[in-house]
């Protein structure tokens, strides 16, 4: 897919009420199918979002921050992405063919306005809205009959639904997960003076210090770094992993090795590409929470205790 990990999918899905309509109940089953969990959507909304900040390039991290093309160019991408996703079939008049029907695909940054253009009106949308504010994502479909549409229309000639034509979604997934954007929920002063540091080691060693016991994902490495082996910056051999050993942090990472650590200090447990620090400080033999690592027994470190250098990590 797009090579991004860590994206949540929803646990909490609504039935359709689409029998008297078959081409309806025949797409949602579809799109059931080949995604029961709604994480493959999740990711592909959350990289589309990564996508568009280009925070490896730029340092952007939120929607705010977009030029009004690109806030108008992420329908097109979520529908090139899911189309790659899921191998969807170009459809005759509209987006996608699915089950044998042509879908429109719609996307919103706001919840309720997809805009249907006049070749949808009376077909079928799926229609799709994240907030990275709200770490949420929503899918579901919807027949665009004209009775579901407002009256006004923009210069291109697309409405929206109206309050009858919100209320006929049939919701797949309405209550999905987006993968945590991480700079976006730390109190602004942490960004600030992780953002501060002059050169891209220096930003992700500050990034270790200051957020630490939560997942960090490749993307937010990527757009604190802003360099384009920016994942270098998190190993051992110079990286913030044999730096910030000094200071007693452990940085535990996608391997198995480090999952079991992350797992036996009720740490997250890191997915592929994604990182967690913690302080550490030596532990009793047997104490909970804790874990033998480099041959002795280690456990979070609290507010009082001394800093202790670190121990290292397995390389896998």
């Amino acid at each position: 897919m797009l090579g991004v990990t860590g994206s949540i999918g929803s646990s909490d899905t609504q039935g359709l009420e689409t029998d008297e309509d078959p081409a309806l109940t025949a797409v949602a089953a579809a799109l059931r199918g080949v995604d029961p969990n709604g994480d493959r959507t999740a990711r592909v909304l959350r990289a589309t979002l990564d996508q568009l900040y280009d925070g490896v390039r730029t340092g952007r991290y939120r929607w705010d921050d977009l030029h009004k093309t690109e806030k108008t160019h992420c329908g097109t991408l979520v529908e090139i992405n899911m189309q790659r996703e899921f191998g969807f079939a170009d459809g005759e008049e509209l987006d996608f063919r699915i089950a044998g029907v042509d879908v429109d695909c719609k996307y919103s940054q706001t919840d309720g306005r997809w805009m249907i253009p006049p070749e949808a009106q009376g077909e079928i949308c799926m229609v799709l809205w994240a907030n990275d504010d709200e770490s949420r994502w929503k899918m579901g479909v919807v027949r665009a009959e004209r009775r579901l549409l407002s009256d006004s229309t923009n210069r291109d000639a697309k409405t929206t639904l109206n309050r009858n034509g919100r209320d006929a979604i049939g919701w797949i997934f309405a209550r999905g997960r987006l993968a945590e954007n991480t700079l976006l929920h730390l109190p602004e002063g942490v960004v600030d003076q992780t953002m501060a540091g002059k050169s891209g080691a220096e930003r992700i060693r500050r990034l270790c210090r200051l957020v630490q016991c939560r997942i960090i994902r490749r993307e937010i490495v990527a757009t604190v770094a802003q360099q384009a082996d920016y994942m270098k910056r998190l190993r051992g051999n110079g990286g913030a992993r044999g730096d910030l050993r000094a200071e007693g942090i452990i940085i535990l990472g996608q391997y198995e090795r480090h999952r079991m650590i992350a797992r036996a200090l009720h740490l997250p447990i890191p997915g592929l590409g994604d990182t967690v620090a913690a302080r550490v400080c030596p532990a009793l033999p047997g104490e909970n929470s804790s874990v033998m690592i480099d041959g002795l027994f280690w456990r979070l470190a609290t507010a009082d205790d001394p800093v202790v250098p670190a121990p290292g990590l397995p390389s896998q």
